[in-house]
């Protein structure tokens, strides 16, 4: 699944400053810090498990929900608790493997009746309004599930990276009093307009910094993980992981079930990731502190 479609500038040595995020957060200014979410909990039970998996039992921190997905309602019924967002979608990039909006919402069907495969085609045929309503509904959906919803995010990058469906993903950040991933400021000019400061105009918190996965497809962290964490700077940072158990299931939905088979088996199965936490002094936490600094106006 391709996610945050930007250069492949993953980082964060040659970022911006941090902004005052750390302290506020109660650290001191020099202190790494990082949120490790694990992306696309419901779109299958493989992806389930291995999730919660991560969340309980290994150095995971946050999650986010596809709640469009097959396996979302399954997802709901295994909460317990743990720090998750709602993973906003508004494509369906598998081939075989295909997923539709909730809501009422021609503009947002391809031709095999799921959401469009590709970010063009979302850009260039949904009508804003569907946009706005099944991106509501999605969050709404969540909260009505009973998940204590922490965050946002965009699924492919398809809100962060076209002004006009930046409105939406903001106005929605601002409605519910969530958080959300924003690419660091470095990647303004390249985007083309200034969102990390719209939603610094509005309150809105996000991380410093989103190391961006540089492997086919966006998925398979572990070589950028690594450079990440041994060159991480100070302030706040997010990384995204994909773990799926290595099952039928996640075999048969796409060619990168490797790379996700991969994730689950560094978050859970092996033990360098807390080695290298301590050794760089990187203190972890997830989207609630960052959703309960913008609720109490801190």
């Amino acid at each position: 699944m391709d996610h945050t479609q930007l250069p492949p500038k993953s980082t964060p040595a040659l970022s911006t400053p941090p902004s005052d995020l750390n302290e506020r957060l109660g650290f001191k200014q020099n202190q790494k810090v990082l949120i490790i979410n694990c992306d696309d909990l419901g779109s299958t039970q493989a992806a389930n498990s291995a999730i919660y998996e991560s969340l309980r039992n290994g150095p995971a921190t946050s999650a986010t929900l596809m709640v469009p997905c097959p396996w979302a309602r399954g997802a709901a019924s295994e909460f317990r608790g743990e720090d998750v967002g709602v993973h906003l979608t508004l494509n369906s990039e598998y081939d075989l493997y295909r997923w539709a909006p909730i809501t009422q919402a021609p503009s947002l069907l391809d031709g095999d009746g799921g959401f469009p495969r590709t970010l063009e085609d979302v850009w260039d045929h949904a009508d804003l309004s569907e946009v706005r309503r099944e991106l509501r509904a999605q969050i709404e959906r969540a909260i009505y599930w009973g998940f204590d919803v922490s965050h946002i995010d965009s699924h492919m990058g398809t809100l962060q990276l076209k002004p006009e469906f930046f409105d939406v993903y903001l106005d929605l950040a601002i409605e519910f009093q969530l958080p959300l991933r924003l690419s660091g400021r470095w990647s303004e000019k390249l985007v083309g307009f200034p969102f990390r400061q719209l939603a610094d105009q509005e309150g809105v918190l996000a991380p410093d910094e989103l190391i961006l996965v540089t492997a086919p497809g966006g998925v398979g962290t572990r070589s950028d993980l690594e450079v990440a964490l041994a060159n991480l700077r100070a302030g706040v940072t997010e990384v995204y992981v994909h773990p799926a158990q290595d099952t039928p299931e996640i075999r048969a939905t796409g060619s990168d079930w490797p790379a996700r088979v991969d994730d689950y088996k560094m978050l859970v199965h092996e033990n360098w990731i807390d080695q290298m936490l301590v050794e760089n002094d990187i203190k972890l936490i997830g989207y609630r502190e960052l959703r309960s600094l913008m609720r109490n106006g801190n």
